[in-house]
């Protein structure tokens, strides 16, 4: 069942480049948005089920989609962590102004990103290993904000800043907000899963981190029909960056494993 749902993430994705991209997605058809991201969050919760057990991976999956809803709402019912915004209706069924898929993206999100922490942060000490897990993580999360937000805000208008800043009239409030949220749940999952064994099943990091790359890609595909090349490139750099790391950091732990 899992790895039919994977593939229905990626059919659903490569309809989505093409449909949202370049804007042939029909009014009747704006709950397939919505479909998307609930299947991505569902995939990213099937990989720490697989990982980590169905009982901890479970919990804290559903630890992410409930508190970042809540988290969320307190943004934009009090300009709390984030800054100043609210969400319009292009977003899918909302809860108190709040997107319930709000929360499959952070699940999503934290998915990715965890992976990518998860390899990077192999190989040192242990206080050291925490560390760079909970920062890596939290900036690997952030990297995906740079692109996800300007188009999401300037091409597609799923939210709307009410306090213009300097990268694409973002507040850089955001930027820091997704910072500190997508760091306490890295320490959320230490302190959950501090004495499990991770069980590293393939291909399910290998699809995580794939993921991390295809949905920053379908981003920097509608920037393009937005004109944001700032983003396109700062963006790709650091995606390539943060590839480059991951990948030769997995061969240096499995070589000296």
């Amino acid at each position: 069942m899992a790895n039919y749902i994977y593939r229905f993430f990626i059919f659903w994705y490569i309809c989505g480049v093409f449909l949202v991209t370049f804007d042939w997605l029909p009014p009747w058809l704006e709950w397939a948005n919505s479909v998307f991201l609930i299947s991505a969050g569902i995939v990213a919760g099937i990989y720490f089920i697989k990982m980590y057990g169905v009982g901890r991976g479970t919990i804290y999956s559903l630890i992410i989609i409930f508190v970042s809803i809540y988290v969320e709402h307190l943004g934009v019912e009090y300009n709390f962590l984030f800054g100043a915004y609210h969400y319009t209706d292009n977003f899918g069924l909302k809860i108190v102004d709040t997107p319930i898929t709000i929360g499959f993206a952070w699940l999503l999100i934290i998915g990715c990103s965890h992976e990518l922490a998860r390899i990077l942060s192999k190989g040192w000490s242990l206080w050291v290993s925490r560390f760079i897990f909970v920062v890596t993580g939290a900036l690997a999360a952030v990297t995906m904000d740079l692109i996800l937000d300007p188009v999401s805000f300037k091409v597609k208008e799923y939210w709307i800043w009410e306090d213009p800043d300097f990268y694409y009239d973002i507040p850089f409030s955001n930027f820091f907000g997704w910072f500190v949220l997508a760091a306490l749940f890295h320490l959320i999952f230490l302190f959950i899963h501090r004495d499990v064994e991770e069980r590293n099943i393939h291909p399910w990091p290998e699809r995580m981190v794939l993921t991390f790359g295809l949905i920053i890609f379908l981003f920097i595909c509608i920037a393009f029909t937005g004109r944001l090349y700032g983003a396109i490139t700062f963006v790709s750099t650091l995606t390539l960056l943060w590839y480059g790391l991951y990948f030769w950091r997995r061969s240096n732990v499995s070589t000296r494993t």
